[in-house]
């Protein structure tokens, strides 16, 4: 059969292709993002041009038998946790954040914790087998059904994993694969789009769940095609600075759970360690007496986080003062900021801002609106927000305290931690009988007076 090579370019941002090179992307407007990526394709014959029959036949949704998906717990908490339970089996799963941050590492605990009843098969395309050796042996991993190989080649992992059949398929990185017809480089947009391709149709074909390390790139955004993270099944990314101790694991995308958990993890001598009580950690060496800061409880999930909020508001010499955000959406720190300016008759206008989430968490959740203003109002004003007071609110444009949801567990978490009061929207209805002092406030005003 004749074979074809046809040219495409691929936007590495957003997955679109087009047959023509440009500058700009025409699906997402991005500039510099097409790249050059080779297919080889047969050619079609007159017979070939025909549809075939078969003996497929469309299932009514119905008739279809109901059967709960297999999962592997990996007697790692957190990680369940956020894989929705345990690993799917035939699921494919891409683990990716920055150089160092503990991607490999997770991966030989799960070996740790799954070899001894768990035929697993580990491709490192970066390091030789006694490199892997030596860092297994340092997490305590000596023992199992552990198999080494450093290939590179996907066709033939994938050939030799079809005869050797593990329960469980690691691959170390998809950036150093590579196929042999396709004329580029590992790690380049084709290479990488059609490794991945190749391991999800091994996946659903064999039904044995793999597990794939991505790189990132300068932004911060998996490396290679946009595509990839589409084709997988889920996209775990590991959060956190590398010269601190603690690591947060979050599914980004997760087909068999959900999006908004996220695994705590501790980085020491011998591994990843989990944190079963992340809110202690995240306000371990909270200072007391200082003015802007304040302490907001969000909710990942299921789970209740009380996180540190620091704010600093000082004069600055210069007409345009610099607002930094650390942790928090810059956009919303400029609408929160315009709220007091307009509501509350605060003027930020000749002082550098600059406010800081403590841990290395980012908070999503809008019931954090409400203490980063206060935070704000606090370090301009030199007051001191008392610590024992834990605030929860969504803040709008008028300046209202909006409702908020699993109030009752917030409160919870807080009383745990040793908070004695807590304030919180006038518009959440108290149906329950709460272990703490309940402030409740109207507007952002009235919570300024309150406290």
């Amino acid at each position: 059969m004749a074979i074809k090579n046809k040219t495409v370019y691929v936007c590495t941002e957003c997955g679109a292709e087009s047959p023509k090179w440009s500058g700009k992307c025409p699906a997402c407007g991005q500039w510099d993002t097409m790249s050059e990526f080779k297919i080889s394709t047969p050619e079609k014959t007159s017979k070939q041009t025909h549809l075939t029959k078969t003996n497929s036949t469309a299932i009514k949704l119905s008739e279809i038998n109901k059967s709960d998906e297999v999962r592997i717990p990996t007697n790692i908490e957190e990680l369940d946790r956020v894989l929705g339970g345990g690993i799917v089996q035939g699921s494919l799963i891409l683990i990716t954040g920055e150089p160092g941050i503990g991607k490999s590492t997770i991966l030989l605990q799960i070996c740790l914790q799954l070899g001894m009843t768990n035929k697993i098969l580990y491709v490192s395309g970066e390091e030789s087998p006694r490199q892997i050796k030596l860092r297994a042996e340092r997490l305590g991993l000596s023992d199992g059904q552990i198999y080494l190989i450093a290939k590179t080649d996907i066709e033939e992992i994938i050939e030799y994993a079809r005869l050797e059949k593990p329960d469980i398929l690691i691959i170390d990185s998809i950036q150093t694969m590579q196929k042999e017809d396709v004329n580029s480089s590992p790690g380049s947009v084709s290479q990488v789009k059609e490794t991945t391709s190749l391991l999800m149709n091994f996946a659903k074909s064999e039904e044995i769940p793999v597990f794939i390390v991505g790189h990132v790139n300068k932004e911060g955004a998996v490396a290679g095609p946009k595509v990839m993270e589409h084709m997988v099944d889920a996209v775990l990314y590991f959060e956190g600075d590398r010269s601190q101790e603690h690591r947060i694991l979050r599914a980004v995308k997760n087909r068999f759970g959900s999006t908004n958990e996220i695994g705590v993890f501790e980085m020491t001598g011998t591994g990843l360690k989990e944190v079963k009580n992340p809110s202690q950690l995240f306000l371990q060496g909270k200072p007391t007496d200082m003015s802007g800061i304040a302490t907001a409880c969000i909710m990942e999930g299921t789970r209740p986080l009380v996180v540190e909020i620091q704010s600093l508001v000082t004069p600055t010499p210069f007409p345009a003062p610099r607002r930094v955000s650390v942790g928090f959406d810059y956009n919303r720190l400029n609408l929160i900021i315009a709220v007091l300016e307009k509501r509350c008759k605060l003027f930020f206008g000749t002082s550098d801002t600059y406010l800081n989430i403590i841990g290395g968490i980012r908070l999503d959740d809008p019931a954090a609106d409400l203490a980063v203003a206060i935070a704000l109002a606090s370090g301009l004003k030199e007051f001191i927000i008392p610590e024992d007071t834990l605030i929860i609110g969504e803040l709008g444009l008028a300046g209202e305290i909006r409702a908020i949801r699993s109030l009752e567990r917030r409160i919870l978490e807080a009383k745990n931690l040793g908070f004695k009061r807590c304030l919180v929207p006038s518009r959440n209805k108290i149906d329950f009988k709460s272990p703490i002092e309940i402030i409740q406030a109207e507007n952002i005003r009235d919570a300024l007076n309150k406290l």
